[in-house]
C-alpha cells in the first residue's frame, strides 16, 4: 500500500470513480458521504492526505471558516495531512479562498485524466514525507548538537579540573639570600604543554628546569604530570640516598628520554635542566632539543651597563630516540647575574621575520629590561588577556 486516502463527496458516482481508480494504484481509500463522516474516519483511521469536495466544506455559506467547516476542522486536528478540494469551473473564487485557508491543492472536476489526479496526490505526499524528514533531520540534528554541547562542557569541566592540577604542580616562587627563582606561564588552551619546576638539592644547590612538550591540550598536559612523577622520585631517591640523579643534568634528561619512550604515548619534549651552585656559583646544565637558548644577563655595579647572551649547548629532544645523547655544560656566574629561560612560543610573539632577528630581539629585550622578570612580562604582553597560538613559558633565575 502507497497511502491512506479519505475521499469526501455526496457524489456517489463521481466517489466510486475516484476510489476505484486509486485503489487499482494501490492506495488504501476510505470515503465519506459528508464532512462529519468524514471527520469520524479521521479520528478511526491513519490518513496520510484527503480529497473533499469544495461545496461540502461549506465555503459557500461560511467563508470565515466557521467550526462547522470541514476543512478549516482538519487543518485545526490534522495540520500535518493534506486536503485537495475537488471543485468545478464556476467556483474558482471558492477554490481561491479555500487555498487562502490552507487547502494544499485543487482539481476540476469532473476528473477526466485519472493520472493528473494520482500526481497531484503524489505530489502532496511526498512534500508530507520531506517535510517529515527535514523534521526528523532536525530534530536529529539538535539532538545531536545538545548531545556535542553536554560533552564540550563536560570536556571543559575536565579540562578546567586538570587545569587546576596542572597549577598546583607548579612551584612558588623560590627567594633565599642568594637566589630568586620565579616562572609564568600563559597557556594557548586551557591546559599547557609547558612546565617548570625549581626545588633545592641541600643547602649549597638548586635544580631547575624548563620543558616544552610537543603539541597542546589535554595529551601534552598530561606529559608534565609524568615530568612532576619522575622529578618527585628523584627527589625522594636523593633524600633515601639511594640516587643523586638530581645532581647530574645529564642522567636526568637521559631518565627523563627513557621514562618519556616507555609510555609509547609519542609525545616528546625540549628541554633545559640546570643545578646552581650558590657557594661556588657555579652552574652546571644540559640541553635536550631546547630554543631558545637560556639567556644570561650580567653586570657588575662598576661598569653599569649589563649585558645579555646566549648560553651554548646542544643536545636532543626528550622522548624521540632510545639512543639520545646529551651533554654537561658547566659556567662560572658573574656576581649579579639574571638567567631568562623561555618556551619556544615566546618567538611567535616576535613580528620579525627570521629566527636570528629574533633571537636578537630577545637579547636587546632582556638588556633593556636588566632580566627583570616582571617587566619581561609585561614587554611581551603576557599579562594580558589575549589569545596566544602556542604556550609561553619564562622561568628568570635572579642570582643576588
Amino acid at each position: 500500500m502507497k497511502a491512506s486516502l479519505l475521499v469526501i463527496d455526496d457524489d456517489v458516482e463521481n466517489c466510486n470513480k475516484i476510489e476505484s481508480h486509486l485503489e487499482n494504484s494501490g492506495y488504501q481509500v476510505y470515503t465519506a458521504s459528508n464532512g462529519n463522516l468524514g471527520l469520524e474516519v479521521l479520528t478511526q483511521q491513519k490518513i496520510d492526505l484527503v480529497l473533499c469536495d469544495l461545496v461540502l466544506s461549506k465555503y459557500i455559506s461560511e467563508p470565515d471558516a466557521s467550526a462547522d467547516d470541514v476543512l478549516y476542522r482538519i487543518k485545526q486536528s490534522y495540520p500535518q495531512v493534506p486536503v485537495l478540494v475537488v471543485s468545478d469551473t464556476k467556483s474558482i473564487n471558492l477554490v481561491a479562498k479555500a487555498l487562502q485557508a490552507g487547502a494544499d491543492g485543487f482539481i476540476v472536476k469532473p476528473i477526466v485524466d485519472a493520472v493528473i489526479l494520482e500526481h497531484l496526490i503524489q505530489h502532496n505526499l511526498d512534500q508530507v514525507n520531506l517535510e517529515k524528514q527535514n523534521l526528523e533531520y532536525q530534530n536529529h540534528l539538535e539532538s545531536v548538537n545538545a548531545e556535542l554541547r553536554k560533552r564540550l562542557d563536560e570536556l571543559n569541566s575536565d579540562q578546567q579540573a586538570g587545569r587546576q592540577v596542572q597549577l598546583r604542580m607548579l612551584p612558588n616562587p623560590l627567594k633565599t639570600a642568594q637566589l630568586e627563582i620565579s616562572h609564568s606561564i600563559k597557556p594557548s588552551l586551557i591546559l599547557s604543554g609547558d612546565f617548570v619546576d625549581y626545588f633545592p638539592l641541600d643547602d649549597q644547590h638548586y635544580a631547575f628546569y624548563l620543558a616544552d612538550v610537543a603539541g597542546h591540550g589535554a595529551s601534552s598536559a598530561f606529559v608534565t604530570v609524568l615530568l612532576k612523577n619522575l622529578t618527585y622520585r628523584l627527589k625522594r631517591n636523593l633524600k633515601r640516598g639511594s640516587s643523586s640523579d638530581l645532581f647530574q643534568p645529564v642522567s636526568v634528561l637521559e631518565r627523563m628520554n627513557q621514562e618519556l619512550l616507555d609510555t609509547g604515548c609519542s609525545k616528546h619534549l625540549t628541554i633545559v635542566y640546570g643545578v646552581f651552585n650558590i657557594t661556588s656559583r657555579q652552574l652546571n646544565y644540559s640541553i635536550g632539543g631546547h630554543l631558545p637558548m637560556p639567556i644570561l644577563y650580567s653586570h657588575s655595579e662598576s661598569e653599569g651597563k649589563g649585558k645579555a647572551e646566549y648560553l651554548i649547548g646542544k643536545g636532543m629532544p626528550v622522548g624521540l630516540f632510545n639512543d639520545a645523547r646529551y651533554n654537561d655544560y658547566i659556567i662560572k656566574l658573574p656576581e649579579y647575574f639574571s638567567l631568562s629561560v623561555f618556551s619556544d612560543g615566546v618567538l611567535e610573539l616576535i613580528s620579525q621575520p627570521t629566527l636570528a632577528l629574533k633571537e636578537q630581539y630577545l637579547l636587546n629585550l632582556i638588556e633593556q629590561e636588566e632580566g627583570n622578570h616582571q617587566r619581561i612580562i609585561q614587554a611581551l604582553s603576557l599579562d594580558s588577556d589575549h589569545s596566544f597560538q602556542d604556550d609561553v613559558a619564562l622561568l628568570t633565575v635572579v642570582g643576588v
